[in-house]
């Protein structure tokens, strides 16, 4: 064969050659050539290859090169062409010497794979696995197992492929699965599936669980139950039945599927039947329910439309039957299965026309579903008696499966168990056999039901008196006074003696001590028997030390309506002596009441004790209504005085949230027994005995309002600078604005000026103090005085008022005032003109300014009658300065007479300067 000229080497061409020639088997050299004419034609590329392979036939290198040429060669040219077959040849030649090459096998198996070429192409791949040592396998196996799951392989090709490769890698077993399903090889599918279920040694390589395995052979095998054969279908699916309890109802469905596929419907009814009495949870039970419904539904579906097909054509061939009928008479080797079809015929089991059978279980099937579901919820939790109450109602009118179902119910409970109350299962199946007037068998029910180990007292207590009603209802009274008596009585010793060696001590042992027990009996007793037997189960009650405030009340009341006044005070004794507070202000405030009412003044000396002793172990919250009631009884049988002694005693016994109501009710009595001046003693002592702000503010301004209606407008404006320091202008508004009404009203300008002053005060001491004085300061309870915080806030750099500092330059020098007094907070002032040393000072209207020399006389003048005004006044009202004015003649000199100088106001101290 003669190669063509231009495939000569070129002039270009003749170092390389002369290179080769000197070292024909250098692998750089062919190479560097080849490198050179990349540019140059495939064909005379080619001739250099086939030059080099011959010099070198083992250069993988070359091989490689040389086969990725030629396979881009043929890319792009259709499969019949003849360069396919060249390519084929070409890679059959390097696989002389490439045998061992994995790269090179895949190369052509994928290149004979796009050629459609099926047995040389199996051929190969078994040729390269032989070739290929075994840890390279994989490598031919991935594209093997995509060429055998092409279209148009055959599929018995295919599945000993896959058979061969499970051989070398058993654990891709899920894939041949998957290929079984998708070539519809449904025997082959479900064998493997469930071999690979019953290995314990799998695991999935694609993640699926057991559970997913088990639910993808159950559709397998109900999908397709024609077509498998040789497996236990039913036992495979109650296995998975038994192990995977979350799909319960979908498996349970599939079985029936399997049998409806099998054309045994008898057989699946059964199935759906016992799915829906095995599972036990509501999901799987609705799962179940609607598949049987569906079920029933198609039957009956298909049904219907047989019966129309066969009535059609029944029309058609009626000749036909009649002549068969006479072939039969005439006939006797006629044939069996028409005879036998005829003779069967009047028996209704195998009637065709079975649309009413076929109805009315679909009707029954819908009228169980209610018990059906309540089956599944005891079966979740069988001690669940409100499940079992409503199972009886699903059968209301009709009493036997009524009796049935409380059977069951009182078996299958366990007391200690029971979500609910027990006892009333055995109640409403007593009350059954009452309403039906069976009273034998509705006490033999109670007689068994007190003798069930209950978990509460309370239960078996419910049904002694359940019982002991229904005797009631019947007019058995004796009966159900001694049901009770044997209820209450108390265990032997041996019974006691017995139950401590069983080391376990039933409900029974305690019922005696059951109060609601004893309640009801003593309600018979009280009814139905004489007043002796009901004082004795009372007394009994108290002996138990079961007995409630109630009781000691009714019991004490039972002994008054029978005219027992004095054992009715005995029991209420007792009952005081037993219970504590809480319990026992409703014992001592009837007790109280019935004692005052029975006797009223003539024993009145016992009230008072009984009384003292009430509010002597009261607590503090519970002691008000004590004291008012005993306040009471001295205001209509005692003293007047003692009254108002009671009342005293209240105000400082009661808590301080009830204080000020308490003050309220004792100025309102006072003031109705000795008149409005008697209240000021009242109020000083309430505005001094430590009530909060907010009430100290408001007894004051109720104190004031006294004052002025009984004309004292100095006294009045005195209780207005004392509330001052406790009501900020920012919270209590309302008591300066009506502080300013009175002004208005009683006052002038300079008494105006005055309480503007003190507002500015008190407002600059609320609003710097929280800022400015040291946070030592401000963690004390106590009040910090006025001076003090002043002090403080010059200290900060705050100026003081104007007025403020002329008041503290005409006031008189501090030296002279004892240290008591300096040290005492701002208290209350009896009067306009008389102030506390220091501390008072600056809530008193101190006149600063000087005023006119003709204005003097009357001032004297209006001083002189404030003065008469105030001999009129209590003198508690004035507090310390009471002692003064019962001995005036007493000289005040040294420190006496330089502090009562000191007390005088601003004014009278500004008229005594001028006249010295």
């Amino acid at each position: 064969m003669s190669i063509p000229r231009e495939l000569y080497p070129s002039e270009e061409d003749l170092p390389y050659e002369e290179e080769i020639l000197r070292n024909p088997f250098s692998l750089r050299l062919w190479w560097r050539y080849l490198v050179a004419r990349t540019a140059s034609p495939f064909k005379k590329r080619a001739v250099i290859y086939e030059r080099a392979l011959k010099a070198l036939p083992g250069s993988y290198k070359l091989w490689y090169a040389y086969l990725r040429e030629r396979l881009e060669l043929v890319r792009n040219l259709p499969i019949t062409h003849s360069q396919y077959e060249t390519l084929n040849n070409t890679f059959e030649r390097a696989l002389v010497t490439m045998h061992k090459m994995p790269r090179v096998w895949i190369m052509y198996l994928l290149t004979l794979t796009q050629q459609k070429l099926v047995t040389r192409t199996r051929r190969t791949f078994d040729r390269a696995l032989c070739a290929l040592p075994v840890t390279q396998h994989d490598r031919i196996w991935e594209p093997y197992l995509i060429f055998v799951s092409q279209k148009g392989i055959p599929i018995e090709t295919s599945l000993r492929v896959y058979r061969r490769y499970l051989k070398y890698d058993p654990s891709h077993i899920e894939d041949f699965i998957e290929f079984l399903i998708n070539s519809e090889r449904w025997q082959e599918g479900s064998e493997r599936l469930a071999g690979v279920l019953n290995d314990d040694q799998f695991f999935s390589i694609k993640g699926k669980t057991k559970h997913r395995l088990w639910l993808e052979l159950c559709d397998l095998l109900t999908k397709h139950a024609t077509e498998v054969s040789g497996l236990n279908v039913d036992a495979i699916i109650r296995g998975g039945i038994r192990k995977f309890t979350d799909e319960v109802g979908r498996l349970w469905t599939s079985l029936a599927d399997y049998y409806i596929r099998r054309k045994l419907p008898e057989k699946a009814r059964d199935v759906f039947e016992e799915g829906m009495t095995t599972v036990v949870t509501v999901r799987d039970f609705s799962v179940v329910f609607d598949a049987y419904s569906q079920f029933e539904e198609s039957m009956l579906a298909y049904k219907m439309e047989s019966l129309d097909l066969s009535d059609e054509e029944g029309e058609d061939g009626g000749d036909g039957e009649e002549e068969d009928d006479k072939d039969i008479r005439g006939d006797v080797e006629h044939s069996v299965g028409k005879f036998e079809k005829k003779i069967l015929k009047c028996f209704w089991l195998h009637d065709d026309n079975d649309v009413d059978l076929r109805l009315a279980r679909l009707e029954h099937l819908m009228d169980r579903r209610p018990e059906l579901a309540n089956s599944v919820l005891l079966r979740q939790n069988p001690h669940n008696v409100e499940q079992w109450h409503r199972r009886v109602k699903l059968f209301e009118g009709n009493p036997t499966r009524q009796i049935l179902t409380y059977t069951e119910a009182v078996r299958t409970v366990d007391p200690m168990k029971a979500v609910g109350k027990p006892h009333t299962l055995w109640v409403a199946f007593a009350k059954l056999y009452e309403n039906h007037k069976d009273l034998a068998n509705a006490r033999v029910i109670f007689d068994k039901a007190v003798q069930v180990n209950y978990k509460a007292v309370d239960h078996l207590a419910s049904i002694w008196c359940e019982w002991a009603e229904m005797e009631l209802r019947h007019k058995n009274f004796k009966g159900a006074l001694d049901l009770m008596r044997r209820a209450t009585a108390v265990p032997s010793v041996e019974v006691k003696r017995r139950v401590a060696a069983e080391g376990y001590e039933p409900v029974q042992m305690k019922l005696h001590k059951s109060l609601k027990l004893w309640t009801f009996y003593v309600d018979l007793e009280e009814s139905l028997d004489t007043l002796e037997s009901t004082r004795a189960v009372y007394e009994s009650i108290l002996d138990l030390r079961i007995a409630t405030p109630q009781i000691i009340i009714n019991y004490a009341m039972l002994l008054e309506e029978h005219k027992y006044f004095e054992d009715a005070f005995r029991v209420y004794e007792r009952g005081v002596k037993i219970f504590k507070y809480p319990h026992v202000k409703e014992i001592w405030v009837t007790y109280l009441s019935k004692f005052v009412k029975r006797y009223g003044k003539s024993k009145l000396e016992r009230a008072r004790e009984l009384f003292e002793n009430a509010v002597e172990t009261a607590p503090g919250e519970c002691v008000k209504p004590l004291y008012l009631q005993y306040a009471k009884l001295e205001e209509d049988y005692g003293l007047a005085k003692r009254a108002m002694k009671v009342y005293d005693q209240a105000t400082k016994a009661v808590p301080a949230n009830e204080k000020l109501s308490m003050y309220e009710i004792y100025i309102a009595r006072a003031a109705e027994m000795f008149g409005v001046p008697k209240t000021r003693e009242i109020y000083e002592q309430a505005i001094q005995s430590g009530l909060p702000d907010k009430d100290v503010m408001a007894m004051c301004l109720k104190y004031a309002e006294l004052e002025k209606s009984l004309g004292e407008i100095d006294r009045s404006r005195t209780v207005y600078i004392y509330a001052s320091q406790f009501a900020d202008p920012r919270s209590f508004s309302d008591f300066w604005n009506q502080w300013h009404e009175f002004e208005v009203q009683h006052g002038n300008e300079d008494t105006f000026r005055e309480m503007l002053r003190i507002k500015r005060t008190v407002v600059s001491s609320y609003s710097q103090t929280h800022f400015i004085l040291p946070e030592l300061m401000m963690q004390k309870d106590e009040k910090i005085s006025l001076d003090t915080a002043v002090d403080v806030l010059k200290q900060a750099g705050v100026g003081e008022d104007e007025m403020a500092a002329l008041e503290r330059r005409l006031a008189p020098a501090d030296n002279d005032v004892p240290a008591k007094d300096k040290a005492r907070t701002v208290g209350f002032v009896s009067a306009g003109v008389e102030s506390q040393a220091d501390t008072g000072r600056r809530n008193v209207n101190q006149e600063e300014i000087e005023l006119p020399e003709e204005s003097d006389d009357d001032e004297d003048d209006d001083v002189e009658k404030v003065e008469i005004a105030q001999k009129d006044v209590p003198s508690a009202v004035f507090g310390g300065l009471a002692k003064k004015r019962e001995d005036p003649e007493k000289p005040e000199d040294g420190d006496e007479a330089k502090e009562a100088d000191s007390r005088l106001g601003a004014l009278e101290r500004l008229k005594r300067r001028k006249k010295d």
